[in-house]
């Protein structure tokens, strides 16, 4: 008797780790497939055609199979211990796969139509069996426990339908913020695995009834029609098609407010699902007790159509309530979790209460099957026709409800369908007093009221939509205007702005501001002008070039500004962002209109994969990592593909944004890149935007001046004054060999697709508005590691450089700075003092008064911070040789007696760094610090710098680490030096693990 009693609790139990597993799968292996059909829109919905239509396929096997065999359970256990095999299996089987498709089968197929078919028939093979048997579990399940406690039917579907999809919530949640971080991917799907396999070892051993029992139960009424049964399998198809409108159109409605990041995307499916499971828990006493299910079914539908319509006047609170919380949320880690909290929150707000509805629905129909004579097979049915009802909601949202009903239209016609469904299914109820006959019509008026005053009153303020509210908690400003919203099948469009500049947006997120009135130019145009011309310098007789990402499609017009350039392949995933360029046309009006420019609406990866060309320059400009599927663009395994795609000697240029990001995040891109590509360059387009160009063999180019005859691409780049080499120069930050040990001394593995760390930690680098302020604090560092370790640097003369502002790269400002102070240093003219604010120009005198006219005598601390000023002023933004002959003039004799001994050593050390003599940097820096134990530890850490620095490049990299292993205590209250010594450490460890020197 008591294990009669703890049955339907342990089958529960063991249902619930079955839900837990089973959305951990549909999340991992969707990831997995979209790795390799990519996430264009149709890609996206193959994958969930091949995941539910499985399901779907599994539930209608089960349904005429269930009533045949004696032991559910057993069969039950069976399904679940194949389903954690296949798990254990998958990722290597997928990994060889895919690989030998790539590299074998896609190259000999030898059209893009046949790629497709066979990506496609590769992606169904991987998956959907396990989606067959997926789909087996809750009927094979529910039967087998339907035949125990036939009494409690009712009960027992609702609690079961209710432990799935509370398991299912949690393992979402579960999946994205404890394992894929944890063990990546692979190691995710084996934990899976494990659970199905202890679900299976678990359900043997629960009781079942007796093999006559399940005779019975599979032959009553065999044969027989089921009164009502067509209209109830239609209600299940119908309210599993609404049901997935309302969750598509809902995800992308807060997408616009909580962002577009994977945290953002499970967090919703979770409020979704937990929705459903808590419809299933009120719903599990109510059924058996009820005396009418189908008359329950229709209340519950109307209450789902009513629900779902409050959804859009509440939506555009959230965006207030995202404002408030922002603003009153620290920018911390801790932080991070109340906004994942308080977003689940809105999310559950909106999801709730139409989800608790749904949730209610698939239990009261089987019910109400069963009572009217059905089988165990009806169990099977049920599930199978939702299901296939649930991509029917999916297509339609995405091919024809995005296009053509907008976001408001998409929930209002799933509503409709639940309306309609109510309001029939009280129709078909039976009567009896008249207060019910009249029940079905005044519900179907109600009902109409309510879809027409949605549809009139109800208004979406789209430029509070366009926002991006998620990133700051701030609004767009009233003389901001919507120009246009397009609601594409993956993403929303906006364009905003006014008449002097226009931003075009994705899901709020700007992705390229642009001025339209000729003003000065943002930083968004330099980054896509400047992508687009550092090929023309590079690789000035390119052919064929691909762009990846459309952006404002500034880039694209660049490009297209050389007549060497036969075509251009634009591969954008989503056509409204084209659309959206058509009102940027004084920019790009090359990539719209030029016949070389040519358009492709697909993933980059399934689009390189199809057509097998070869390209002589790849240009990647995504949209930030934090974006959900974005982060690929920035993976191992990505560029090892386009390396496939890359002509020998063939340019990649790879966009990152320094902002939203960390230095470690950075790194993880670096890594990936390393692992690829034999030699690579970091140009700067602006203080926020990062270029690396990477070439397929041998070394970067260094840039043709002849680019600059090109009159079309001369006239791009006088808005940002680059008119010669010294003013493209200002952009150049440094090459492989200087910048890769640096990023390797972080330590981090390289982002991959199977172990997404840019994915999953960029959305909190944009909550707490992270920067990669590290290559600004090198470049300006007084001792100038970028350009002693970087052969292949060419220091811009600030003599050469173009007139103008330049706002949007600080170092130009440094750079001009530093001839300036040259200049005054050498003349004395006051005129020269002009440039400098009051404080430097004081300093300037001091100085040129005390080593130069030998008129005054500053107090040693006094000079040598004057000295250390100068260093940083001067030293990295000068030519090595002009640097060199300004410290040379300062240290001239004439004074030397009125210098301490002190000042004379640092003297010594800062012509010594000018010219790049490590010998005598590192004789000069041991000499202060032997002198002087006691230094400040600003000063300390210059000295120690120096040594180190020194020490490498005469290859004593032991004695480099040795120091820096005694004294780096010495350093804790000087923290701007943290990145110049993890530079200088990446280079002597490289040097020590790369047998041969730091560039391969």
């Amino acid at each position: 008797m008591t294990v009669r009693r703890m049955f339907l609790p342990a089958a529960l139990a063991v249902f619930t780790a079955s839900g837990f597993a089973g959305l951990i799968y549909e999340s991992i292996w969707s990831h997995y497939l979209k790795l390799f059909l990519g996430h264009a829109a149709y890609a996206q919905t193959l994958v969930l055609m091949i995941f539910m239509g499985g399901m779907a396929l599994g539930a209608w096997i089960a349904s005429r199979l269930s009533p045949r065999w004696a032991n559910l359970f057993l069969a039950y256990a069976l399904i679940e211990a194949a389903i954690g095999l296949a798990a254990l299996a998958f990722h290597p089987v997928f990994v060889t796969v895919t690989g030998l498709a790539f590299e074998k089968l896609f190259p000999a197929l030898g059209s893009p139509l046949a790629v497709h078919i066979a990506k496609w028939l590769i992606g169904a093979a991987l998956i959907l069996p396990q989606s067959v048997a997926l789909g087996m579990t809750f009927p094979l399940m529910t039967g087998g426990v339907l035949r125990v406690v036939p009494q409690r039917a009712g009960y027992a579907i609702a609690m079961l339908y209710f432990t799935n999809s509370l398991g299912g919530a949690i393992g979402v949640l579960a999946s994205v913020f404890y394992f894929i971080p944890l063990v990546g991917l692979p190691g995710t799907l084996a934990a899976a695995g494990v659970v199905n396999l202890a679900v299976a070892a678990a359900a043997i051993m629960l009781p079942r009834t007796r093999a006559s029992g399940a005779a019975a139960t599979a032959s009553t009424t065999a044969g027989a029609p089921v009164p009502q049964l067509r209209l109830l399998l239609a209600v299940a198809a119908l309210t599993g098609m609404s049901s997935f409108m309302y969750e598509v159109g809902w995800i992308r409605m807060l997408a616009l407010v909580l962002g577009s990041s994977t945290h953002a995307f499970e967090l919703m499916l979770s409020a979704f699902i937990l929705g459903i499971a808590a419809g299933g828990l009120w719903v599990r006493g109510r059924m058996d007790t009820t005396s009418d299910t189908v008359r329950l079914l229709a209340w519950v539908q109307l209450a789902m159509g009513m629900a779902a319509l409050a959804t859009l006047p509440l939506y555009g609170e959230t965006f207030g309530a995202m404002e408030a919380v922002l603003h009153a949320l620290a920018k911390t880690e801790s932080g991070y979790l109340a906004f994942n909290v308080v977003s689940h929150a809105l999310c559950l707000a909106i999801m709730f209460p139409a989800a608790f509805c749904a949730g209610m629905t698939l239990p009261l129909i089987t019910t109400s099957l069963l009572r009217r004579g059905a089988t165990e097979r009806a169990i099977g049915q049920v599930y199978a026709v939702n299901t296939a009802g649930t991509i029917a909601g999916v297509l339609l949202a995405v091919h024809v409800g995005f296009i053509f009903l907008g976001l408001k239209g998409i929930i209002i016609a799933g509503a409709v369908v639940d309306l309609a469904l109510g309001a029939a299914l009280l129709a078909v109820s039976p009567g009896g007093s008249q207060p019910r006959r009249l029940a079905w019509p005044l519900a179907a008026a109600v009902s109409g009221a309510a879809v027409l005053g949605a549809m009139l009153f109800v208004h979406f303020d789209a430029l509070l939509m366009a926002s991006g509210i998620y990133r700051d908690g701030e609004r767009l400003p009233p003389d901001q205007r919507v120009l246009l919203e397009l609601h594409g099948k993956t993403a929303t469009a906006a364009v905003t702005g006014s008449a002097h500049g226009i931003s075009v947006r994705t899901n709020g997120k700007v992705d390229g501001t642009v001025i339209m009135d000729g003003g000065v130019p943002v930083t968004d145009e330099i980054t896509m002008t400047l992508a687009g011309a550092l090929p023309l310098f590079l690789a000035p007789q390119a052919r064929h070039v691909a762009n990846i990402g459309f952006g404002t499609g500034m880039t694209t017009h660049v490009l297209l500004a050389s007549s060497t350039i036969e075509r251009v392949d634009t591969i954008e995933i989503e056509p409204a962002m084209v659309q959206a360029g058509e009102l940027l046309r004084r920019a790009n009006w090359r990539a719209l209109d030029d016949p070389r420019s040519r358009f492709h609406f697909e993933d980059a990866k399934t689009y390189f994969a199809a057509h097998q060309e070869r390209y002589d320059v790849i240009v990647s400009e995504p949209s930030n990592p934090w974006m959900s599927g974005v982060a690929n663009l920035f993976s191992l395994e990505f560029y090892r593909d386009v390396r496939r795609y890359l002509r020998p000697g063939g340019l990649f240029i790879q966009w990152i944004q320094l902002y939203e990001t960390t230095p470690k995040l950075a790194a993880t891109i670096v890594a990936a890149l390393e692992e690829n590509f034999p030699d690579y360059e970091f140009w700067l387009a602006n203080n926020n935007d990062l270029l690396i160009v990477a070439v397929n063999g041998g070394t970067v180019p260094v840039p043709d001046a002849s680019a600059f005859d090109n009159p079309a691409l001369r006239k791009e780049l006088e808005r940002f004054h680059i008119a010669n080499l010294d003013d493209l120069a200002l952009h150049r930050v440094a090459g492989r060999a200087a910048l890769a040990p640096y990023f390797a001394a972080f330590g981090v593995p390289p982002n991959s697709d199977f172990f997404p760390v840019l994915e999953l930690n960029a959305p909190l680098a944009r909550y707490m508005h992270s920067y990669t302020s590290d290559l600004a604090v090198l470049a300006q560092s007084p001792v100038p590691v970028l350009a002693l370790f970087d052969a292949r640097g060419r220091q811009p003369d600030p003599a050469r450089l173009t007139p103008g502002e330049r706002g949007w790269l600080t170092r130009a400002a440094w750079v001009r700075q530093a001839g300036d102070i040259r200049e005054y240093m050498r003349s004395g003219s006051q005129k020269a003092l002009v440039p400098f604010n009051v404080e430097l120009a004081t300093d300037l005198v001091l100085v040129r008064a005390a080593l130069v006219d030998c008129k005054i005598v500053l107090p040693e601390f006094v000079l040598r911070q004057k000295l250390a000023d100068l260093a940083r002023f001067v030293s990295i933004h000068l030519p090595p040789e002009v640097a060199t002959s300004f410290w040379h003039e300062l240290g001239a004799e004439r004074c030397g007696a009125r210098v301490s001994e002190a000042n004379r050593r640092w003297l010594r050390l800062h012509r010594a760094v000018a010219a790049g003599d490590g010998g005598a940097m590192a004789r000069a820096a041991q000499a202060i610090m032997e002198a002087e134990p006691d230094l400040e530890a600003r000063f300390f850490g210059h000295a120690l710098a120096a040594f180190m620095a020194g020490s490498i490049l005469t290859d004593r990299r032991d004695a480099a680490l040795g120091a820096f292993g005694k004294r780096a205590g010495r350093l804790r209250t000087a923290p701007e030096w943290e990145p110049v010594f993890r530079f200088l450490i990446g280079q002597a460890d490289w040097g020590l693990t790369n047998v041969g020197g730091p560039v391969r």
